[in-house]
């Protein structure tokens, strides 16, 4: 039987092997980028996260429902939390500084800079394909991760306005990908 998009989560549910390889096929982009945010000063960790992740997956099928959430957001919500857990696991070895050494102004945004120098270069280069407008919504809505209403004040426009160009431009990126994989 082919796996496709309508049905390997039924086959993953069966314990299909291809329909893991589908999952990894079609979704490790969205793994890659949650280990990549939340694990950068561990990258030694990161591809071991990311067999965790995917055994997660294969693991709690069962506990997946589509009425809930879509198969993309389960999956990186998984990826969030396994790279929070191996974040816990492992922070003694990310430096032994401690924050409070650092003499940090109160208006520097650490958050911002840091995630600034790890977006992963195929992640840059799949938003350069976007328009400037367009790109910097992504920025704020998937990367800095903020809510619709907030990067509305900060654009200078609605809400519907900014769900439809997140749309368009989820579909671009959707397309492009579909052609870099012939």
């Amino acid at each position: 039987m082919k796996i496709t998009e309508e049905n390997f989560i039924s086959r993953l549910k069966h314990k299909d092997e291809k329909a893991l390889e589908y999952v990894i096929d079609n979704y490790a982009w969205i793994i890659k980028t949650v280990i990549k945010k939340h694990l950068f000063t561990l990258e030694s960790h990161q591809e071991e996260c990311m067999n965790d992740i995917i055994f997660a997956i294969w693991n709690n099928i069962d506990r997946f429902d589509e009425s809930k959430s879509s198969f993309k957001n389960w999956v990186a919500s998984i990826s969030k939390y396994k790279s929070i857990d191996y974040l816990r696991k492992y922070k003694e070895k990310v430096t032994h500084d401690s924050i409070d050494d650092l003499d940090i102004a109160s208006n520097y945004d650490v958050h911002e800079e840091i995630t600034k120098e790890h977006i992963s270069e195929e992640l840059e280069d799949m938003l350069n394909q976007l328009k400037p407008q367009d790109k910097e919504l992504f920025i704020k809505l998937y990367i800095e991760q903020k809510d619709l209403e907030e990067v509305a004040l900060d654009m200078g426009t609605n809400k519907n306005t900014l769900y439809i160009r997140a749309s368009r431009g989820k579909k671009k990126l959707r397309d492009m990908f579909k052609l870099k994989e012939r």
